[in-house]
């Protein structure tokens, strides 16, 4: 029950832009007067074309299904896969979940250009080996007027805990990324990469992706102490509702420990 009520608190801000943009994109298709472009690929009532890049087990797929979407899980892993496919039978939403294994460099090999209605790309650019060639294929996957949720590592967070945690040479080490790693175990820089908001929302639009709205995620949670949290009754919820309210907040985005990103494609 702890354990649940922590991972809700991380993923609640997410899910929230999410559910927001999935209901955005479905009126959006539903709308009277469509052109035939706006609406190729569906039939009305029929749910959004969800690609999920780096789904994992499908904690976010199996969600966005039981919505009545149709999602496509793209992730490296057999036994991530393997997970997702008892995770959708267990829900019952194994016949609008399809996983395949690959990543965002075979991701056109797996979807068909131009035919997703929303693409979801969580904690994949830090660990990509080139940002700019996932985000290229992701660009073709989307149709027109498509929508990007990206999440991504936010750089200042990591500094501030890891000063917190007493490793100030660490902290220094991400303030500026720049410079030459030494190879050593301890070296952040070979960890995976990291964000500030005008670096990732410059990234998108190199692409022709248009941000749209920005959220810090994450801003108390990593750093509130478990036990004022699991301890006192409410303390979650009240949490949880701090987060919410500093979500929209341009200036908490250097304290998130992610950044959320909905952007779409012109």
């Amino acid at each position: 029950m702890v354990e649940q009520r922590r991972g809700a608190l991380r993923t609640a801000v997410v899910w929230d832009a999410v559910s927001a943009v999935l209901a955005d994109q479905a009126s959006r298709l539903d709308i009277p007067g469509d052109t035939p472009g706006d609406t190729a690929n569906h039939t009305v009532g029929t749910g959004l074309q969800v690609v999920d890049l780096g789904g994992g087990t499908g904690g976010l797929a199996v969600r966005v299904a039981a919505l009545g979407h149709h999602v496509t899980v793209v992730e490296p892993s057999p036994d991530a896969l393997a997970s997702l496919q008892r995770r959708a039978a267990d829900d019952g939403v194994a016949d609008r979940v399809r996983g395949v294994q690959g990543d965002a460099a075979d991701l056109l090999d797996h979807v068909e250009p131009g035919t997703a209605d929303v693409v979801l790309c969580h904690g994949v650019l830090e660990v990509v080996d080139e940002p700019d060639e996932a985000l290229t294929a992701i660009h073709a996957t989307l149709r027109p007027g498509g929508a990007l949720s990206v999440v991504v590592a936010g750089r200042f967070a990591a500094a501030v805990s890891r000063a917190l945690a007493g490793h100030f040479d660490q902290a220094a080490a991400l303030l500026d990324p720049a410079a030459p790693g030494d190879g050593s175990p301890g070296d952040v820089r070979h960890e995976p990469r990291r964000f500030t908001h005008p670096e990732v929302l410059a990234l998108l639009q190199r692409h022709r992706l248009r941000p749209q709205t920005l959220h810090a995620v994450r801003v108390f949670t990593d750093l509130v102490p478990s036990g004022l949290v699991d301890g006192e009754p409410g303390a979650a919820e009240a949490l949880l509702a701090l987060e919410r309210t500093v979500a929209d907040r341009l200036e908490f985005t250097a304290l998130a420990a992610q950044l959320h990103v909905v952007a779409h494609r012109d």
